[in-house]
């Protein structure tokens, strides 16, 4: 009886673990990681600040109250959050157009037949004759979120959608005697279309959190002129010590970029052609 119960054991343990609970386990193994490091770095700090929002907590008075939504009426009598608002549009609506129609016509440039080796010669040699701390600098700037190497990899973004196009459609319209502004508009555009929805969500979202250059350079002055909403919270939060009402505000953010997202991703069903 006891060799036969443990036959039987052994049986049911291997019946539990088949090949596809094994590749399943694999797999979670390999995600765990990712997934803790987002519940860790993303969901609690987002739980945090939501429950933060609903209490007024002065760091110099020592408070920390619960207030309930006290400070989402005071978001909406703020006298400065309609200036707020309405640079933070003007700024990021400018940003994303000016960088994307930048990147897009570098993209297409470059996917012209063009020599460029002089120029590459010089871009790479130049490390050489300039010392070791200016590059130093200039790369510290280069890394930044919304610094040239992520600017040079949007605009790696179009160079490989525009070298994605067939051939064979400018060819015709060619032959058709389509004008170069015509095929453009017909051909380039609506199958690159994809990546422009891509492009344009990750260029709205990084304009909507741009802080490093207006601190460095304006510290959203004149009067508000210059104050984005992201400088806004921090002035909140980090110089008035205000870190509820702080909160409230980057929930205020969370929702803008997340109906954003939202439109833009929905808009892809009338201005989106050719999506796999």
């Amino acid at each position: 009886m006891t060799l036969a119960l443990q036959t039987a054991q052994t049986q049911a343990r291997r019946g539990f673990w088949t090949m596809a609970r094994r590749d399943a386990a694999t797999g979670y193994l390999f995600i765990a990681p990712q997934l803790i490091g987002i519940v860790v770095f993303v969901l609690v700090p987002l739980v945090l600040v939501f429950w933060y929002s609903l209490h007024e907590w002065n760091v110099l008075a020592g408070s920390f109250r619960f207030t309930g939504l006290a400070n989402y009426q005071k978001l909406l009598s703020d006298p400065a959050i309609g200036e707020v608002m309405a640079v933070t549009a003007v700024f990021s609506g400018g940003l994303a157009l000016l960088n994307m129609s930048l990147a897009l016509g570098l993209a297409l440039l470059l996917n012209q037949k063009l020599a460029f080796m002089t120029v590459f010669r010089t871009l790479f040699f130049s490390p050489v004759v300039v010392s070791l701390v200016a590059w130093t600098i200039v790369w510290s700037f280069l890394l930044q979120n919304n610094g040239g190497i992520n600017g040079l990899l949007q605009m790696i973004l179009f160079l490989a959608a525009l070298q994605g196009v067939p051939r064979e459609l400018f060819e015709a319209a060619r032959v058709d005697g389509v004008p170069r502004f015509k095929q453009f508009y017909r051909i380039t555009l609506p199958m690159i279309s994809p990546t422009i929805l891509l492009a344009s969500i990750v260029t709205i979202v990084g304009a909507l959190q741009v802080f490093a250059q207006i601190m460095i350079l304006t510290q959203g002055g004149p009067g508000f002129s210059t104050t984005v909403l992201v400088y806004y919270l921090y002035q909140q939060a980090f110089q008035f010590y205000l870190f509820g009402y702080g909160s409230t505000l980057s929930i205020i953010l969370l929702v803008i970029v997340g109906a954003l997202t939202f439109i833009q991703w929905h808009l892809r069903r009338k201005f989106v052609f050719y999506e796999n």
